[in-house]
């Protein structure tokens, strides 16, 4: 099996950023997750770059049409819905009801 080789990645950071990371004990495996939980995170249309590009905002339209942005009544956070399902419940597990075709 052929072993993975790492690469060394250097960025700078702010006066402020680094007197916070001064007590951190293994930097780079901080960072490491840090930037792992952020990847994770993010938005899976523009990956974090919150701009689309001409052919995903097409896409966007299109998904749209039948799909629409709404606050959850609980933790009060967006979230997609299929304008074809109606949610029996806001937050948490729920059942979705077809509404018809």
């Amino acid at each position: 099996m052929k072993k993975t080789r790492s690469e060394i990645v250097t960025f700078k950071v702010d006066a402020s950023l680094l007197a916070a990371m001064k007590g951190v004990a293994n930097r780079s495996e901080f960072i490491r997750g840090a930037i792992l939980a952020a990847l994770d995170s993010a938005c899976p249309l523009c990956v974090g770059t919150g701009i689309l590009s001409p052919r995903q905002k097409e896409h966007w339209e299109e998904f749209s049409r039948s799909h629409a942005v709404v606050e959850c009544d609980e933790c009060h956070e967006k979230r997609l819905v299929c304008s074809r399902v109606r949610p029996s419940r806001q937050h948490g597990r729920r059942k979705e009801r077809r509404t018809g075709a």
